[in-house]
């Protein structure tokens, strides 16, 4: 069974308000709180009426929806819209649920109120679960068992990846896009698109680079808000 999310909308216009009304009604699983066209008497409201998730319109007047966002709790979820499609590297700068780019469709919003809802099994649970893997190697039936907590990074070699452990490099046919997503996302960060990097192994971090031991690997710049943003959990 989906949990129920309450919610709120923040926009200041009122045609935009309604449509959002329509949609969330839709959903089952959505609770509307509350609906506001005034973002100032908004934040009011959620100090006494909080919420799950906020439908947050960007351009307002007194107050911006990003500059709100980071006033309110950093618990309640966002999931910004705008007409704008130039706010969407900001929206995902402050951590975002996810972007709706006026106009939207209700499948559209669906997709994105999907993000709320945390899956019951998925493989990611499954390699928490279970400490190591096996992966093939030269042969069709070669396997070799991989401990999770000793690989310190994944290299992606066109159709073949490095599994990199601390005295050893295992290859193996696969993608890198297969571990990023089996693999779990509280001991694994993909910082390039030839990279994934272990937590545990990361040794020292600049603006454009990542330090496993001695090894030097860059950080791109489509990962690069999301790694710090990862980070900053594991910082006292």
């Amino acid at each position: 069974m989906n949990q129920i999310i309450t919610c709120a909308i923040i926009d200041d216009e009122p045609p935009a308000i309604r449509l959002l009304e329509k949609y969330v009604a839709k959903v089952p699983f959505l609770n509307l709180v509350f609906s506001s066209s005034n973002p100032i008497e908004a934040l009011a409201k959620l100090q006494n009426q909080p919420v799950d998730l906020i439908f947050l319109d960007i351009q307002m007047p007194n107050i911006t929806g990003i500059q709100l966002s980071k006033i309110i709790d950093k618990r309640t979820k966002i999931i910004f819209s705008t007409a704008y499609s130039e706010y969407a590297i900001e929206s995902y700068d402050v951590n975002a649920l996810d972007y709706l780019l006026k106009p939207f469709t209700f499948d559209r919003f669906y997709k994105a109120v999907l993000k709320t809802q945390k899956p019951e099994k998925s493989e990611i649970d499954q390699s928490e679960k279970k400490p190591y893997i096996f992966v093939k190697t030269d042969g069709k039936n070669n396997l070799e068992k991989i401990n999770i907590d000793d690989i310190t990074y994944i290299e992606s070699l066109k159709n073949y990846v490095a599994i990199n452990q601390k005295n050893k490099q295992i290859i193996t046919y696969n993608s890198l896009k297969h571990f990023q997503e089996n693999l779990s996302e509280q001991k694994f960060i993909q910082i390039h698109k030839s990279f994934l990097v272990a937590f545990q192994a990361i040794t020292k971090t600049t603006s454009i680079s990542v330090f496993v031991d001695d090894k030097d690997l860059p950080i791109g710049s489509t990962y690069k808000n999301n790694f710090f943003q990862k980070l900053n959990q594991f910082q006292l």
